[in-house]
């Protein structure tokens, strides 16, 4: 008869992971001192791009590193150094920083790559665990993002060491987010594709009915005429327009009930006496986003667009849920 295995403890090994992890980024706050200012103010004044290189998994972080970076206001990119020396430099020119990430500050790619660096100029940043190390004493600034142990249980897999780097890289990108007073405007611009850029980016114009889309009756036709376009426009509501064109009214699912309830007769009333006057209104180029608010704080479901009082659109709630901006 076998014998019943043990259960095992992923749990506790999890906790201790993220114990380690943890300690190795408090440390960090210790570890920081002059240099990363000036780190970040060669950044800063870099008229180039922030070009940030690793090897294996440290090249991960430095990866991610200039995704964060580039997508917070400063221009970066990753180059791999071992391909550099292989054509790659090429896309490295004397304004730019490069921000060289090791852990043992020993990688041979990067260390190879100095000598033609500093020949061309280029200030380097070092993130390494070794201050004594060839990439950092080469460099011209070095931050100490040093771990007392790695969350591996044999200390070889580049684990709390990774992820003090990344925690640095973040440090550094956010200082210069915060310098450059660098908006959630701007980063909804470079995020466009994202739910934040939908947000600040789209326009009432870009989602809004148009032309024979909007539903419009006049103010003298009957209420039948009125519930026959807002049955075949599908939003909730019809505008109500005087003779001139303007907009004088609206009349919605929530005024259709009340006048059911009062049991007018749809063939003799008129629409401007079951109209809704004075109705909010929004223009093209009013934020999407802008519209939710008032449809949530004014507790309706519609929207009319106009421009110099003349009706251009027409949106509702689906319209915006639809967009993504709710």
């Amino acid at each position: 008869m076998k014998e019943k295995q043990e259960k095992f403890d992923f749990t506790s090994i999890g906790k201790r992971v993220l114990t380690i992890e943890s300690a190795a980024i408090a440390r960090l706050k210790d570890q920081l001192d002059n240099n990363f200012d000036i780190a970040c103010q060669l950044c800063l004044d870099c008229s180039g791009k922030v070009i940030v290189m690793g090897m294996g998994k440290s090249g991960h972080i430095a990866d991610k590193l200039a995704a964060t970076l580039a997508s917070t206001g400063t221009p970066s990119f990753f180059v791999h150094p071992g391909e550099a020396s292989h054509g790659d430099l090429g896309m490295i020119s004397r304004s730019d920083v490069v921000v060289a990430l090791s852990n043992s500050g020993k990688t041979e790619e990067i260390v190879s790559l100095l000598p033609i660096l500093k020949n061309m100029g280029i200030k380097i940043i070092a993130m390494t665990g070794d201050s004594n190390s060839k990439i950092a004493t080469a460099s011209d600034v070095h931050i100490d993002v040093g771990v007392e142990e790695e969350a591996c249980p044999m200390n070889l897999s580049p684990t709390a060491s990774t992820t003090a780097a990344l925690a640095m890289g973040d440090a550094i990108a956010v200082a210069l987010l915060e310098k450059r007073g660098f908006s959630v405007e701007d980063f909804a611009k470079s995020h466009p594709g994202g739910s934040i850029g939908k947000k600040l980016l789209l326009l009432v114009k870009d989602i809004m009915h148009t032309d024979k889309q909007i539903p419009i009756v006049f103010q003298d036709q009957k209420l039948a005429q009125g519930l026959i376009e807002m049955s075949e426009k599908a939003l909730g509501m019809t505008a109500v327009i005087n003779e001139t064109g303007e907009l004088v009214g609206i009349f919605t699912d929530g005024d259709l009930r009340r006048t059911l309830e009062a049991n007018v007769d749809i063939q003799t009333t008129l629409m401007k006496e079951v109209m809704t006057q004075n109705c909010i209104t929004v223009t093209p180029n009013f934020l999407a986003v802008k519209a939710v608010e008032i449809i949530q704080d004014n507790k309706i479901t519609s929207l009319v667009v106009i421009q110099e009082n003349k009706i251009v659109g027409a949106l509702n709630i689906h319209d915006l849920f639809r967009a993504g901006v709710m």
